[in-house]
């Protein structure tokens, strides 16, 4: 099992809730899923922020190259309102955009939902960290990241974060383990280290 410990970005974007007319719950799920996903050592660096772009724009490029975070997860501001603006902003940090990642959320969401194509989830990589932009509600984020799973427990649909221990490698971030009964990463063979 790997000891490299991760550092990752959870970052809650909500008008209400980010001025406390409701509970913020983007956050909670966040932590509490990857908490039991991941095996690595892992230090959350949390934001409940507004959805305004300069905001979600510095609140971004803080967590990569000040707090050294090597994965940033979103959730809220992806849909088309107005004020929806959390692809905008991630979009304009990126030095690359990994457009797989907001095509497998559709997918997954498409099997509940028609309106998930109203969706615009993207995801990029600034420097050597991994942003990716979730739904906003708790079911909905489990579900893209975990994926969806028959009732005998076997991945129908698998989940985007299955991808993104690799795509971390490739960037040249910690090895992440995951916990293979919540989401079993997928790496190449050659890119498989043996566990202790």
């Amino acid at each position: 099992m790997s000891e490299e410990s991760v550092r990752i970005g959870l970052v809650s974007i909500s008008d209400r809730a980010s001025r406390g007319v409701y509970q913020d719950q983007g956050l909670p799920s966040l932590r509490e899923w990857l908490i039991g996903a991941i095996v690595n050592p892992a230090t959350f660096e949390e934001r409940l922020i507004p959805d305004e772009r300069p905001v979600i724009e510095t609140t971004l490029k803080a967590l990569v190259d000040d707090a050294g975070c090597h994965l940033v997860l979103t959730t809220g501001g992806t849909g088309p309102a107005l004020r929806d603006v959390t692809p905008e902003a991630t979009l304009a940090v990126a030095d690359r955009e990994m457009p797989g990642f907001g095509e497998q959320m559709r997918q997954i969401s498409l099997r509940f939902v028609p309106t998930a194509i109203l969706s615009r989830q993207v995801a990029v990589i600034r420097r050597g960290a991994l942003i990716i932009n979730l739904p906003g509600q708790p079911k909905s984020i489990r579900e893209t990241l975990e994926g969806l799973k028959d009732a005998d427990g076997k991945p129908v649909v698998p989940g985007i974060f299955a991808a993104v221990p690799y795509c971390i490698d490739l960037i040249g971030g910690p090895y992440i383990d995951t916990r293979d009964e919540i989401c079993k990463a997928f790496r190449p063979k050659n890119a498989i280290r043996p566990k202790a």
